[in-house]
């Protein structure tokens, strides 16, 4: 019995033991743990520094964003305030440039008609090269003396070209004020335009012509003009005269410009020029949308401008519209009907830009009746109207709304049918050309004269 009891007490002492170890190592592993933690409670806590520190940080931060965004928003209401008080006085100024542009349409149309509604600018241009080459022999055979004593064949060869240059001004002089109270002191009524000191001038003198030896008697004619352009002046002096008009146009008034002259003058040159040296026309469009861009943004969008292209052909007295799918000398004809003394039934083209006027007036020209003569080697057949009508409409004051238009015509040269040796359908056009010149030139005569017949109808 003692034997069984001794071998229980050592099989508990045993199971102690086991529990004693198995006890220990759960020791170790607590401490373990313990440690463990201890380690992550320290970085937790030095975590949580480093956070204090950043959290600290950024409350500087946005304490001092809050004062920046304060003082913005300052400096943004003392701004819009701003924007205010210049917004209030654009609109003032504004309104006020509009009043002064209706006191300037007014004074200008005022000015125009003090000027003369009816006003007549002259341009001589230079000499091409076959004159030159004419006015090179004219000089070579001159005499060199009133003896009549035909000059050296040195003398001819020593001739410089500045001196064939100066045959035109031989023909052409273009009197001061000065001059004009010595020369123009005759009292011709032939020299009444000539003597008014407001009228721009010009002399000519007839060309030298062989009189056997004889002293020269060379006539000489004087004229007085509201503008006149020497050789020297170039497109843009022509169109300084000329931009007023347009103005006025633009300001709703009718105006028409002619480019009147005998064939190969320069009338097409002046009118509608080159890319270098631009005429009236494209100038004219130029300030056209130029004026178009200026008001609509004066007005802040409550004001719109419409700009509208006409292009006519007259050619035997027959009226072509050259915008027309069919259109040329033997293209479709335009029956004609006045209304308001305007042409209907033609097509008219609504442009948005100045290139759009540009590519409807080259395809104009490409339509149009030009032929050589012996005159000119592209000489116009035709009569061209160019028609631009500028309308403004208000969305608030029907009272602004009005319409301008303008009317640059390029005219047919007249010609002398000896010189031009013009034959079959090259007379019938010259005949047309010279009636329906003469028919003008009698109209702005009666206008002049103020008469209370007027021949439109010729």
């Amino acid at each position: 019995s003692l034997a069984t009891e001794l071998n229980e007490v050592q099989d508990q002492v045993s199971q102690l033991q086991s529990q004693l170890g198995s006890l220990k190592d759960d020791l170790a592993n607590s401490q373990q743990q313990a440690e463990s933690l201890s380690h992550q409670k320290n970085e937790s806590d030095q975590k949580l520094h480093e956070l204090s520190n950043q959290l600290q940080s950024l409350t500087t931060h946005l304490e001092a964003a809050q004062g920046t965004i304060s003082s913005l928003e300052n400096k943004m209401r003392a701004k819009n305030e701003y924007c205010e008080q210049f917004e209030t006085i654009e609109k003032k100024l504004i309104c006020e440039k509009n009043v002064l542009n209706e006191i300037r349409r007014t004074l200008h149309n005022k000015v125009i008609q003090l000027t003369g509604n009816i006003r007549v600018y002259i341009r001589v241009r230079p000499l091409i090269s076959s004159e030159q080459q004419l006015a090179a022999t004219t000089l070579a055979t001159r005499p060199s003396s009133a003896s009549g004593r035909p000059s050296s064949r040195g003398s001819i060869a020593s001739a410089s070209s500045s001196q064939q240059q100066n045959q035109q001004e031989e023909c052409f002089h273009f009197p001061g004020v000065a001059d004009r109270k010595i020369s123009g002191a005759s009292k011709s009524p032939n020299y009444t335009s000539f003597s008014d000191l407001s009228k721009q001038t010009i002399e000519l003198t007839e060309p030298h012509r062989d009189r056997g030896g004889l002293n020269p008697r060379r006539k000489k004619w004087k004229y007085g003009f509201d503008k006149v352009f020497n050789p020297v002046n170039d497109q843009a002096d022509v169109w300084e005269g000329a931009e007023p008009l347009v103005q006025s146009a633009i300001d709703g008034h009718k105006v028409c410009m002619f480019a009147y002259g005998q064939t190969s003058s320069g009338k097409t040159h002046t009118m509608i020029g080159d890319s270098v040296n631009r005429g009236l026309i494209p100038r004219a469009v130029e300030k056209l949308f130029a004026s178009k861009k200026e008001i609509e943004r004066s007005f802040a969008g409550n004001v719109s401008v419409s700009i509208k292209v006409e292009l006519l052909e007259i050619y035997n007295e027959e009226v072509f519209d050259l915008l027309d799918a069919e259109a040329g000398p033997k293209g479709q004809k335009i029956k004609i009907r006045l209304n308001s003394n305007e042409a209907v039934n033609n097509v008219v083209v609504e442009a948005s830009s100045q290139d759009e006027v540009q590519g409807v007036l080259q395809l104009a020209q490409q339509r149009r009746c030009v032929k050589a003569t012996k005159s000119n080697s592209e000489s116009s057949r035709s009569h061209l109207l160019f028609t631009v009508r500028f309308e403004l409409s208000s969305l608030t004051n029907e009272e602004m709304n009005r319409q301008g238009v303008l009317h640059i015509v390029d005219l047919a040269g007249s010609e002398r049918l000896d010189k031009s040796g013009s034959q079959g359908t090259l007379l019938t056009e010259a005949k047309h050309i010279n009636t329906s010149l003469s028919a003008l030139s009698h109209v702005i005569q009666k206008l002049q004269e103020k008469s209370e017949h007027i021949p439109y109808r010729d």
